[in-house]
């Protein structure tokens, strides 16, 4: 005697529910410390990329900015979880992030030539700056958003430096590509966009 055909959902075809393996998604996201790829899930969950990247669009809908006080986004590459914008203001007192405490205007510039010319140099910066820039570089990269990145060619070659994934998750940028063109940059300043254009171009020449 045949039997009726049953459907089968293609959420179990891999043995695990896609909303399961969306939990345990959610957990790994929640311990870990940094965002995570979609390989990354893949390999921890033991599961397909393509259904990781359901289960995160499932996750994506929990988690959104007005259903939930914490929500998922996409950054530095990676998945991770942030405050929703209405709870950041009573996370930020009852914790405020180091890398983000005292940042110098020295530091602040510094950060954003690392961001746009990096990898650069120590000399380079100071060249843009028009001032030394060792101990703004020494103090980016005791707060980790800032690392080396080679050397210049050459014997002695200056130690270049680059900004890190977790400038890229302090500042929700999924890539470097998504600072903003330094020709769309003005105000108070103008003389750091210029001089970065300046040193650019001579760069490329």
């Amino acid at each position: 005697m045949d039997r009726p055909l049953r459907l089968i959902s293609a959420d179990t075809i891999v043995g695990t529910p896609i909303d399961a393996l969306a939990r345990t998604i959610e957990a790994l996201l929640v311990v870990a410390s940094q965002p995570l790829t979609v390989d990354e899930l893949a390999a921890a969950t033991a599961d397909d990329a393509e259904r990781v990247e359901t289960a995160l669009g499932l996750l994506r809908e929990r988690f959104a900015e007005t259903r939930s006080g914490i929500v998922l986004e996409r950054v530095s590459g990676g998945y991770a979880f942030r405050a929703s914008r209405e709870a950041a203001e009573a996370c930020g007192r009852l914790f405020e992030r180091p890398v983000e405490r005292g940042l110098s205007q020295a530091a602040l510039e510094t950060l954003a030539i690392v961001a746009y010319m990096g990898p650069v140099s120590r000399p380079e910066i100071a060249r843009v700056r028009g001032v030394a820039a060792d101990s703004a570089v020494a103090s980016l990269v005791e707060r980790g958003l800032v690392a080396e990145a080679g050397r210049e060619s050459g014997p002695g070659g200056a130690v270049r430096y680059r900004v890190t994934p977790l400038f890229e998750r302090v500042f929700g940028l999924d890539t470097l590509a998504e600072l903003p063109r330094l020709d769309d940059l003005g105000g108070e300043p103008e003389a750091i966009r210029e001089r970065l254009l300046a040193v650019a171009e001579a760069r490329a020449s």
